[in-house]
């Protein structure tokens, strides 16, 4: 065990030439990022996870209610013993042949099975209620993680001139504010991760998982290093337009339509401005240029160059999603039913696109105009 902690700390792996760990040791004139302290990340995120059931039972649930937004799920399915097995032990969305053998079992025509499946799938979503208690609780949390992040780096020297993220590097000091900032947003990372089992399930959920997971080594790297204050950066700015989206969201469940898409388009342009123009512009440029002039590469800072790629690649993902459904919501007035979509659409459009049928004019998730479709199912919790 002690080879392999030997091994996987070696300082030319993780420090630059001639640096070692002995040099980044605490004292009495200076603190240093300490891997230790991670460790403090892990009793926080069970904090943050139960602070969050307290919030949506004590805060955000009364808020749903007084906006009217009801409890209840989507419409259940009639009992019946032989779909309900099939649904159970075999498919829960039944191809043409296997339909029109039901049909004939059971004496009911092929539409009113279909609509009988996508009844059973949707009543293992959660309502309405759960889905806006969910938004408020990310909103609250990330406009008040970027409200300290700006609030942070406005005091710093590194927001106006990246060069010095690099400067006297890595002999900077740790300072509290920049403790905490990290601490709190590795520990939110690590509760998305637990509570992303739990939560509201989508169809990008391994896309989201890989996000989070690359996130959290980014958060470990940079403070094991102390890249912390090119890390700052990254974080604030992949913070800034996540409140946006869940605002947006909230807006959409409560039904104030002009209001989610005001959000949205604030939130799309946001966005795409943050991670695609300012991201590689200003962050990548120094984690990549103004690094390796003033410090040098050494492993470790491929690997974090490296994952910080990988975070872009998601980020034009996303933008492309953003882009393709603003596209759709101009040309059509309004927005197809998304990939990701967690209620089914109960439209007639629907199931003949079960049988195989295009329908290029499905309607969005509850019908309505606007970008209301995509915002019940878009990209969530990006850094989310």
């Amino acid at each position: 065990m002690a080879g392999i902690l030997a091994w996987f700390w070696n300082e030319r792996f993780w420090l630059p030439h001639n640096v070692t760990w002995a040099d980044l040791k605490n004292t009495e004139e200076a603190t240093f990022p300490q891997a230790e302290d991670l460790y403090l990340a892990f009793p926080l995120a069970f904090c943050i996870f139960m602070v969050r059931l307290l919030f949506e039972r004590f805060v955000a649930k009364p808020c749903a209610i007084a906006l009217n937004i009801q409890a209840s799920g989507p419409q259940i399915a009639q009992p019946n013993a032989i779909l309900e097995k099939v649904f159970t032990a075999i498919t829960k969305h039944p191809d043409e042949k296997r339909l029109e053998g039901l049909s004939k079992q059971l004496d009911w025509d092929v539409r009113s099975i279909q609509r009988w499946f996508r009844q059973r799938r949707n009543q293992e979503k959660p309502s309405t209620l759960t889905r806006f208690c969910e938004s408020m609780w990310r909103f609250s949390f990330y406009l008040y993680v970027f409200t300290y992040g700006v609030r942070f780096l406005k005091k710093t020297p590194w927001l106006w001139n990246t060069r010095h993220c690099w400067y006297n590097y890595p002999y900077q000091p740790l300072t509290a504010d920049l403790h905490y900032y990290y601490i709190l947003e590795l520990s939110f990372y690590w509760s998305l991760m637990f509570s992303q089992f739990t939560d509201i399930k989508r169809k990008d959920f391994g896309i989201m998982f890989l996000h989070h997971l690359v996130s959290i080594f980014l958060i470990t790297f940079s403070y094991v290093n102390n890249m912390a204050r090119v890390g700052t950066l990254v974080l604030c700015l992949h913070d800034s337009a996540d409140a946006l989206l869940e605002a947006a969201k909230m807006a959409n469940y409560a039904k104030f339509q002009k209001m989610c898409d005001l959000l949205f388009v604030m939130f799309a342009v946001v966005f795409i401005t943050t991670r695609l123009g300012i991201f590689p512009l200003w962050v990548l440029n120094t984690t990549l240029f103004e690094s390796w002039e003033i410090v040098g590469p050494y492993p470790s800072w491929w690997v974090f160059n490296l994952l910080l790629l990988l975070i872009q690649g998601l980020n034009c993902f996303w933008s492309y999603l953003i882009v393709k459904i603003a596209c759709k919501a101009i040309s059509k007035g309004k927005v197809s039913k998304d990939d990701r979509s967690d209620i089914e659409s109960s439209s007639d459009e629907e199931d003949s696109e079960h049988r195989g049928k295009n329908a290029h004019t499905a309607t969005a998730t509850n019908g309505t105009s606007g970008t209301n479709g995509y915002l019940l199912t878009g990209p969530c919790s990006m850094d989310d």
